[in-house]
């Protein structure tokens, strides 16, 4: 069998709805369209789509009524935290954060009008992967370099290393991905008014607030911490974080630390620190 191309047919009860999704944010564009159906493609590697309406008599009659539910369009993509900013910055219907699985699968995900699920994914290995670690490095190199090479590392912040979530936007800095052995840091930014879900951290945190100010819950007391001013969090304990204005500051903790929130079961990883 050799196939020369590959469509997803969606019954959906709004066509222009998903239409106008696709091509606003996503850059399909329209190949045909009539009343109750359109082709959508892309110059690229991405699986066309075919729209058809609801109760449409070209379906079969057991099939003219089911519209899409169930199922995930997902598409690869590079550069995936400056996609989601992109498209969080038009509006887009972000319905998951940006995350990342234990397999190395870092995704967000968006719903269209018609609930179709439309999810970008990149693979953190090759999102963080060195083009110069292929490098030949066997030739005439003084050791004395090698070794210093892997003693120092520096790391420029980068729009590859950022996730947006609903009430913050966290800057990775030293993780393992990026060279770090036992530590993770970054920076975290909330606008003023933003509060983060209940949750605990199963490592040390250490939070050193480098403008405006945050309000900490945590064991049942809350502290008010100022730009210039440091704070410590226990692991394993539940906070609750509030930015009464806008505010910025610097977090570290071990690598290996993981996130729980209540009612919930298993833990999160924090991909920002991996």
């Amino acid at each position: 069998m050799n196939v020369s191309s590959s469509t997803l047919s969606l019954t959906v009860a709004d066509v222009d709805a998903t239409r106008a999704f696709l091509c606003t944010h996503l850059g399909y564009e329209v190949a045909m369209a009539d009343d109750g159906f359109a082709s959508l493609t892309r110059r690229d590697a991405a699986v066309d789509v075919v729209l058809l309406r609801a109760g449409t008599d070209v379906l079969p009659p057991e099939q003219r009524d089911q519209r899409a539910a169930g199922l995930i369009l997902a598409l690869t993509v590079t550069d995936l935290a400056a996609e989601e900013a992109r498209l969080r910055a038009a509006g887009a219907p972000i319905t998951m954060p940006l995350r990342e699985e234990p397999w190395g699968e870092r995704l967000f995900q968006m719903t269209d009008p018609n609930g179709v699920v439309v999810q970008l994914v990149e693979w953190a290995a090759e999102a963080n992967a060195d083009p110069a670690a292929d490098a030949d490095t066997s030739g005439d190199a003084d050791p004395a370099d090698s070794d210093a090479s892997a003693a120092l590392v520096v790391i420029t912040p980068s729009t590859d290393h950022v996730t947006v979530s609903p009430n913050a936007t966290m800057t990775g800095l030293a993780a393992p991905s990026r060279g770090s052995a036992e530590l993770s840091t970054w920076t975290v930014s909330m606008d003023a008014g933003a509060t983060g879900p209940e949750h605990s951290i199963s490592r040390e945190q250490v939070w050193t607030v480098t403008a405006g100010a945050l309000e900490v819950t945590c064991l049942g007391r809350t502290e008010k911490v100022a730009a210039g001013q440091t704070l410590i969090l226990p692991p394993d304990s539940l906070r609750r974080i509030h930015a009464p204005e806008q505010v910025e500051a610097h977090v570290s903790m071990p690598a290996d630390g993981v996130a729980s929130v209540p009612d919930t079961e298993g833990t999160r990883e924090l991909p920002w620190a991996r």
